[in-house]
């Protein structure tokens, strides 16, 4: 339910943005899930966020805000503060408005996303060790350049931008129960929850937050104070989200869930997966939180936004191999044998036998604890479940050998 309040961001400011925006920002599908629906014993929908040109909903914010901007702000120039996404949706829609514009990130970000924000047409100053550092920075150059600066979340326009995917999830899934929206500085759960709940009053909005960097929670007093730390899910790893949006959360937004990181990698390899799609720990908090609370969900219609989908593939690499070695399908197995020739062939053999595909082998003989006259073999193995795997395990101890790990 709505709590009484007057807001600083109303449904016709929503309004007015989708119709502002419409043409210059994808209007994403909304599709149904089947097989995610079996899973949860809830009717999940995606709201593919993700699909967006620079692969995020933060251009909705961006592209809303500057075209509130005078011919003088627009001839003065754009600064931003952002190591991802919002800096991209900036970059992106400041060019084609043909707005100057700089973003300053810090000075360790992946040369990556500082190559793709300029070849979005920004200007990119590394300053400062953090977003903290560098929105302090950024701040001082748009005072000193009579710049305008785009805030990422707690701003009315931002706000009104990014409610106008509440807008289209409820034109296209009107029997819509619950809508579950990542949760950083604020601004996207803020506007969805206002454009939900004035299309469609006793929509549940849910916000999902990462363990450790739940800094949404703190704000309204009821969680921890986030910590610094790594997470998957940098994108919602604000300590300090906005003033407007907590207001807002407040008034708008009845639950919020957190999810650990183990939930969110799994959430981005069922994406890849199921969905074929590629999302960003961020982008599969809102997945992450409706895997891991089934009973909160179950036999109702619901909305995920996946949020966003810019992730490093080194990273995806890795959380895709971490899935199929927790779901069994992955095994390294380290089996002693015998030093002799033709085990390796032998062994081979049994796991092939066995209908399991190696995928990686070394043969070691100078490991601790190996007899001097045998060899461990580290095997890699690609299998069907955790079942096949244990199934190719006891092969390989009823054909002689020793398996250790």
């Amino acid at each position: 339910m709505m709590r009484t309040m007057t807001l600083p961001v109303t449904v016709a400011d929503i309004e007015a943005a989708a119709a502002a925006i419409t043409g210059a920002v994808v209007c994403t599908p909304t599709a149904r899930s089947q097989t995610l629906s079996e899973i949860t014993g809830a009717d999940v929908w995606m709201k593919f966020e993700n699909l967006q040109f620079t692969a995020s909903f933060k251009e909705r914010g961006a592209r809303n805000f500057l075209l509130q901007l005078t011919p003088e702000q627009r001839a003065a120039g754009v600064v931003a503060a952002s190591a991802g996404n919002h800096a991209q949706g900036v970059a992106y829609h400041a060019h084609k408005l043909g707005i100057p514009a700089t973003i300053v990130m810090p000075a360790g970000t992946p040369f990556t996303k500082i190559t793709r924000t300029e070849i979005h047409g920004a200007k990119v100053l590394l300053e400062g060790a953090d977003v903290e550092a560098a929105f302090v920075a950024a701040h001082a150059l748009a005072e000193e350049t009579e710049a305008t600066f785009v805030p990422a979340f707690d701003d009315p326009s931002i706000i009104a931008g990014q409610g106008t995917v509440g807008l289209e999830i409820v034109d296209a899934v009107p029997a819509v129960d619950a809508i579950v929206v990542p949760v950083g500085g604020g601004g996207l759960v803020a506007g969805v929850a206002i454009a939900a709940k004035a299309r469609k009053s006793d929509t549940e909005i849910v916000g999902v937050q990462v363990e450790g960097h739940a800094g949404m929670l703190h704000a309204l007093g009821r969680g921890p104070a986030a910590n610094a730390g790594s997470t998957i899910a940098e994108g919602i790893a604000v300590a300090e989200p906005g003033l407007l949006t907590r207001r807002i959360v407040e008034a708008t937004v009845d639950e919020l869930l957190v999810v650990d990181e183990q939930s969110i990698e799994a959430a981005v390899a069922l994406a890849a997966e199921i969905e074929k799609t590629v999302v960003e720990g961020a982008g599969a908090a809102g997945l992450a939180a409706v895997l891991a609370h089934p009973d909160h969900f179950r036999a109702r219609t619901v909305v995920v936004v996946l949020t966003g989908g810019n992730i490093d593939l080194r990273v995806l690499s890795s959380v895709l191999l971490r899935a199929l070695s927790r779901s069994g399908r992955l095994v390294r197995l380290a089996i002693e044998v015998p030093d002799h020739p033709g085990v390796l062939a032998a062994v081979a053999r049994v796991i092939g036998d066995e209908r399991g595909n190696i995928v990686d082998v070394a043969h070691r003989r100078d490991l601790p604890g190996v007899a001097l006259k045998a060899a461990r073999l580290e095997v890699s193995i690609e299998t069907r479940d955790r079942a096949h795997a244990d199934a190719i395990v006891a092969a390989l101890v009823r054909a002689g050998y020793r398996v250790v790990a």
